[in-house]
């Protein structure tokens, strides 16, 4: 499955953490692009897309500012007849309410409201994957409490 980076003005505000390695995304059909639209959509995405072709009509979203960068992003790929899947565990903003808002209104236009671990699960649909217990072990490191797990949208 190709993974699409974009990266808001590098420049000034720095490039994709360490921890999310994006080194071999080229080698999936993937890549990271520098933009300054707030939507990932630049000519360099679109023209990557273009060359994917049309078989890619489902589209998961992570990031940050899901009132703007995210918002942007799923409005323009709704707008092109995409389905859009928000990963609202790996979407933030400045503050709560900028998040709420955003989720909200992308939710309400069409895009649909999901986690890392349903995306995941969605993806390898059964235990007998052989990706099945990477997966199960990462997401038992990264499981948060469930007094930290119940934060409203």
């Amino acid at each position: 499955m190709p993974t699409i980076v974009t990266e808001q003005y590098p420049k000034g505000l720095g490039h994709t953490v360490a921890e999310l390695d994006v080194s071999n995304l080229n080698t999936f059909g993937g890549g990271v692009y520098e933009k300054t639209l707030f939507s990932m959509l630049c000519p360099e995405v679109k023209s990557r897309l273009d060359d994917l072709g049309e078989k890619y009509t489902d589209f998961v979203l992570c990031g940050i500012e899901a009132h703007v960068c995210v918002q942007q992003t799923t409005l323009d790929l709704l707008d092109a007849g995409k389905s859009v899947h928000l990963c609202v565990d790996a979407i933030s903003s400045g503050s709560p309410t900028d998040r709420a808002t955003g989720l909200r209104r992308s939710e309400r236009a069409g895009a649909y409201l999901t986690t890392t671990e349903s995306i995941m699960m969605e993806l390898i649909r059964e235990k007998d994957h052989p990706s099945f217990k990477v997966i199960s072990n990462a997401l038992k490191e990264t499981k948060l409490s469930l007094e930290d797990s119940l934060e409203p949208l």
